[in-house]
């Protein structure tokens, strides 16, 4: 009967957003409070309940997700972004355009969150259409695979930052296999899908056609690109020195502090605040301005993670998740297959790749008290499935739409089927690298 109720509670969710266009935040509140009633979670437990999955989720990864915001703002405002582009098309010339977009997008990507690098690599794409007369898709989309990649599989990103909190994985040792399974799912997903795609007809707009800064007012190659990238030559450092180097445990201490993501998030804006800010010409007022409007960017983000918070501790506090993990592990699936598959089914239902995953989380993690099953593994694996064949009900399904003119058939076999390529070479690079685990 519980079970039941839960996948009522899901479908609710699902009815709320997609067809009654609900607020996610809302929607995740609102099913919170009819699931907890519904599970017999007494009416004045409900709310204290609520507070609780909020504060546990926000507690730990508020700092990240708008740390990271601010990162990738300045990235974008003090030209960084521009400096990293043209160089990667110098490096790689005209016969390897989609290689220099793909690369650009994925350095680019991991700093910057999807909307945000979606709109910054848009005009950039559209210009290099106009200058050398080549399909816009086909250029385009290897670029777009990187970003939604690193989106899906990479912290400081929400929905992994989040999965990494919620099953207790190590922030670096997941940048390192999401890493890993990135590069594959990139260049399947990218320069190799869009090979297939050249005779579609695409018109974009020339106004979007990117209006480059001066090149003397931009920062150096150097400079942008060791500011955008350094949480994660930090992350990888801190997580690979202690499995090289023999500590003292004072060394060890130091480094478990060091390689704390919020601590070296902060790092990374100290450093960012002076060689893209201060260096580059930038009053302090104008820095702060910009990490401003990046918390303002990243609200609703916030927003839904604490909903989706909020409904997994319903589900916790009611006892169901116990109940759930018992029959799920009955099933003849793998436990990374399960996480990947509910995280696809509900991004199939609902559009969001992180409320998918979030919601799947909550569903998934009693499995992980009682399977032995690696956390940094779960997180790529439902990060994975949370980007499963993007549709009509995802926002960036209609932003590629309508930037690149195209009917709603031709989004489908591009984008779509881009997407849906990019979670299933995940979930197999997952499976591999288990493999490979469990042979060593």
């Amino acid at each position: 009967m519980h079970l039941l109720l839960v996948l009522f509670g899901i479908l609710f969710l699902v009815v709320l957003i997609s067809w009654g266009k609900v607020n996610a935040f809302l929607a995740f509140l609102v099913v919170s409070i009819v699931t907890g009633l519904l599970l017999g979670i007494p009416f004045d437990r409900i709310a204290g309940t609520m507070y609780k999955g909020i504060g546990d989720t926000l507690g730990q990864l508020a700092i990240v997700i708008v740390l990271g915001a601010m990162l990738g703002k300045i990235v974008a405002e003090s030209g960084a972004a521009q400096r990293i582009a043209m160089t990667m098309m110098a490096a790689f010339g005209e016969k390897k355009i989609q290689w220099a977009l793909m690369v650009t997008g994925f350095i680019i990507g991991i700093p910057l969150f999807y909307n945000v690098g979606f709109v910054l690599m848009i005009p950039l794409i559209f210009s290099v259409v106009y200058k050398y007369k080549l399909p816009a898709v086909y250029i385009g989309l290897p670029m777009l695979a990187s970003l939604s990649v690193t989106h899906g599989f990479l912290p400081p990103h929400p929905s992994p930052a989040a999965l990494v909190g919620q099953f207790h994985a190590n922030m670096g040792k997941t940048l390192l296999y999401g890493m890993t399974i990135a590069i594959p799912a990139i260049i399947l997903a990218g320069p190799v899908y869009s090979r297939t795609l050249k005779h579609i007809v695409s018109s974009p707009l020339e106004g979007l056609v990117a209006k480059d800064r001066p090149v003397e007012q931009l920062p150096g190659m150097g400079t942008s690109l060791l500011t955008a990238l350094l949480p994660v030559l930090l992350l990888m450092l801190t997580t690979l020195l202690p499995m090289f180097v023999h500590l003292s445990p004072e060394g060890r201490s130091v480094m478990a502090f060091l390689g704390d993501p919020s601590i070296i998030l902060i790092l990374a804006i100290g450093v960012a605040t002076y060689t893209l800010g201060i260096r580059c010409g930038m009053a302090i007022p104008r820095v702060m301005h910009i990490y401003e409007e990046a918390v303002k960017d990243i609200a609703v983000i916030l927003l839904i993670v604490a909903g989706a918070g909020a409904l997994k501790e319903i589900l916790t506090e009611s006892g169901v998740s116990k109940e759930i993990g018992a029959v799920l592990q009955g099933w003849p699936i793998h436990p990374l297959v399960l996480g990947w598959l509910m995280a696809a089914i509900i991004r199939v239902c609902l559009g969001s790749a992180t409320v998918a995953g979030l919601t799947a989380a909550g569903i998934i993690l009693p499995l992980m008290n009682r399977m032995h099953v690696d956390p940094n593994l779960m997180v790529l694996s439902v990060g994975a499935g949370s980007l499963m064949f993007s549709h009509v009900n995802d926002s960036g399904f209609w932003l590629f739409k309508e930037y690149f003119n195209l009917s709603i058939k031709d989004t489908i076999r591009s984008w779509s089927i881009m997407e849906t390529i990019v979670s299933l070479v995940g979930l197999a690079g997952v499976l591999l690298l288990n493999y490979l685990m469990i042979l060593l």
